[in-house]
């Protein structure tokens, strides 16, 4: 069976019941990643999911050396989640304590507790390695993940975790959206903004070490950040971002899980990360609301009508015009002729665009604090900002001062 083979047959869970069962779990862990990983953003936390990640490597390696001494298989899945989670533990408790004890700053609380449990858990792979049992552990893994001879329980496992996580995500995201964009009315209303946020690394905490298998520690944290960024170009809303972010976890990780079953030699971590970033590089490109594309275009059309304008009062002054893309803007939309003179269409536009700057001009001194006046762009027709009788009290006072002046 040749690769695309296999990989719309992995796709569409027809490739056997281990390998579809690793790309559900992927998939639910993304989704829970996607989606826990969106209050950590909003929460402004990124880098503490990185030093909880890294914290995880001493906790692997302690619980495989504890159930060697206890007789027992170093390799099974639960003991080591359950190892890497209480390290991962302690090191975001430590970050806590310097950033609340000490006068370090959270950054540097995070690099101290990262470089020290991550430069731990590698002194321990290489006492690992040295003994008989530890030769063939395959801990090496947990770097970069990988679900090659992954185990239906292993899988069974992680599918669980990563369901259970998305349904504390449900339950938490009231308090979490609170305390994410208003820590301290939520303070004001009951809400515990300090166990709010224990729960938002606690969350974070949940998907790394279930991710550890599939994603590895050092890429978790891309599948916890890149999908809310991703989710960012497209929405303000924090209920639709949270499902987009979701939703771009979750494809991730399936997709990723299928192309690494397809073909062995990839590994699953890396793949996962790259889908992730393709759908980020898609929605920075051509999201309608930040995309590059969509700003680029929006610029040029902001552009253009500021040389409108600016030609359409040049015209209406009398003066000369010598930018060419003014003339070009101006000579498309019909108000100058090929020779510059301006057509009946461009003289009534200019004497609009001349009453519309002396009303403006008018309307600051007489309205200095409307709302109108500050959201004002230079642009917008004075008729779409202000009411009728406002504009008519207006021209009233441009009508009594051209008289005075007469």
């Amino acid at each position: 069976m040749s690769f695309i083979e296999y990989f719309i047959s992995a796709l569409f869970l027809q490739a056997g019941y281990n390998s579809a069962l690793v790309a559900v779990g992927a998939g639910l862990l993304g989704l829970s990643a996607g989606s826990a990983g969106a209050f950590i953003f909003l929460r402004k936390r990124a880098l503490v999911s990185d030093a909880i990640s890294h914290a995880t490597l001493p906790g692997v390696g302690l619980a495989f050396m504890i159930m060697v001494a206890f007789g027992s298989d170093g390799r099974w899945l639960p003991g080591l989640i359950i190892g890497s989670a209480v390290s991962s533990a302690i090191g975001l408790l430590m970050v806590e304590w310097i950033t609340r004890k000490t006068r370090l700053t959270e950054d540097a609380a995070i690099g101290a507790v990262l470089s020290v449990f991550f430069g731990f858990g590698i002194v321990l792979l290489t006492v690992i390695q040295t003994m008989s049992s530890g030769r063939q552990a395959g801990l090496e893994n947990f770097l970069l993940g990988s679900t090659a001879g992954m185990l239906i329980s292993e899988a069974m496992t992680i599918a669980i975790a990563g369901a259970l996580a998305a349904a504390f995500v449900f339950m938490l995201r009231r308090p979490m959206t609170l305390v994410a964009f208003d820590p301290e009315y939520a303070a004001t209303t009951g809400v515990n903004v300090r166990n709010i946020d224990l729960a938002m690394m606690g969350l974070a905490l949940i998907v790394t070490v279930i991710g550890l298998k599939i994603v590895g520690l050092i890429l978790i944290v891309a599948l916890l950040i890149i999908p809310p960024v991703t989710a960012r170009f497209w929405t303000n809303q924090v209920g639709p971002m949270i499902g987009i972010a979701a939703g771009v976890g979750g494809l991730s990780g399936y997709i990723g899980a299928v192309l690494s079953a397809a073909e062995a030699s990839l590994p699953t971590g890396p793949i996962i990360v790259l889908i992730a970033f393709g759908f980020f590089l898609v929605s920075a490109l051509f999201s309608p609301l930040r995309g590059g594309l969509a700003s680029a275009l929006r610029h040029q059309r902001f552009q253009r009508r500021v040389h409108r304008r600016q030609g359409l009062l040049s015209l209406a002054r009398r003066e000369p015009i010598y930018d060419g893309l003014t003339l070009r803007i101006l000579r498309r939309s019909g108000m100058i002729r090929r020779d510059g003179v301006a057509t009946a269409r461009g003289r009534v536009a200019a004497q609009k665009a001349a009453r519309d700057e002396a009303r403006w001009a008018v309307a600051r001194r007489m309205l200095p604090d409307d709302s109108a006046i500050e959201r004002y762009d230079g642009l917008t027709p004075i008729e779409r900002m202000m009411t009728p009788d406002q504009i008519d009290e207006i021209d009233r006072i441009i009508a009594a001062r051209n008289g005075a002046k007469a």
